[in-house]
């Protein structure tokens, strides 16, 4: 059995309030890569809830997260990752030798309009497309 079938690779995304950004984004890896990935979210200061604004913005793509709730950073999110993705964290992400850490700047959704929510999740789109390469996964066409 090769490492690929016996193990998926895992991501994190990891922004201050886990409640637009880093929701986006593992809303969108959870879907293009049909499972084949494990996904995680956190936050470093999480919120008490989902930007609505961002639940819209990925209704509109087909995707729901409003179940998903804002949670907590840890050490072990961390440690049981491959690919850690920052977004606007700064130093509150904990650093661990022979992980992959990555940090998109992309705009705070936060207080924001659908208007201005769209690009940021465009480019989210875009940029989770590109890792499903880098890790190997093809996307699947539903979304």
């Amino acid at each position: 059995m090769s490492t690929t079938e016996s193990t998926k690779p895992s991501a994190l995304f990891v922004c201050v309030h886990n409640a637009g950004r880093s929701q986006m984004a593992a809303g969108y890896l959870r879907a293009l890569s049909g499972g084949a990935v494990e996904v995680r979210s956190a936050g470093s200061m999480p919120a008490a809830q989902i930007n609505p604004v961002a639940v819209e913005a990925m209704l509109e793509e087909g995707i729901d997260i409003r179940a998903e709730r804002p949670k907590v950073l840890t050490t072990d999110a961390v440690q049981s990752s491959d690919v850690v993705i920052t977004m606007g964290c700064g130093d509150a992400c904990p650093i661990f030798p022979g992980k992959r850490y990555e940090d998109w700047e992309l705009d705070d959704p936060a207080g924001q309009g659908i208007d201005a929510v769209r690009p940021i999740r465009d480019e989210i789109r875009a940029r989770i497309l590109v890792l499903l390469g880098e890790l190997g996964v093809a996307p699947v066409a539903s979304v």
